[in-house]
């Protein structure tokens, strides 16, 4: 199940132990002041238990998805996809919208390409991580 959510502290912890501890993204670049401008969603497994977030952005005409981290329990289940799925869901409902923007590390782009992104721009690093940025119209 993924909804809208006003708990950041528990997406923050999702992020925390995907980011942080498990892929050494250092805190201070984790963190910014955007999560109070953002919507958060967030995903429970069967049991009710959060297992994935995602935050939305907006700048202008396009969404911007980011912040997608899925708990290593909830990995290979579709988890991340539905996340996907949902965010663009609710930026096709927000009136002014058109397009979908996200940073993908980049061994993550054919994931992102089967929901319909396109990679653009040169790669980068964000966290330590190679990134590349991708968009999808709406």
């Amino acid at each position: 199940m993924i909804e809208k959510t006003q708990d950041i502290a528990t997406c923050r912890q999702i992020r925390h132990e995907v980011f942080v501890v498990e892929q050494l993204v250092p805190e201070a670049e984790e963190w910014d002041d955007l999560d109070g401008d953002a919507i958060h969603l967030i995903a429970r497994d069967d049991s009710g238990q959060p297992i994935g977030t995602a935050r939305i952005l907006f700048d202008g005409e396009t969404g911007k998805i980011g912040r997608v981290a899925v708990r290593k329990a909830g990995r290979g289940t579709g988890i991340g996809a539905a996340l996907i799925r949902a965010a663009l869901e609710e930026l096709a409902q927000t009136p002014g919208i058109t397009r979908a923007k996200l940073g993908a590390q980049t061994h993550a782009i054919g994931f992102y390409e089967k929901l319909g992104f396109t990679v653009y721009g040169p790669e980068y690093q964000d966290g330590g991580i190679p990134h590349r940025d991708m968009t999808r119209e709406l």
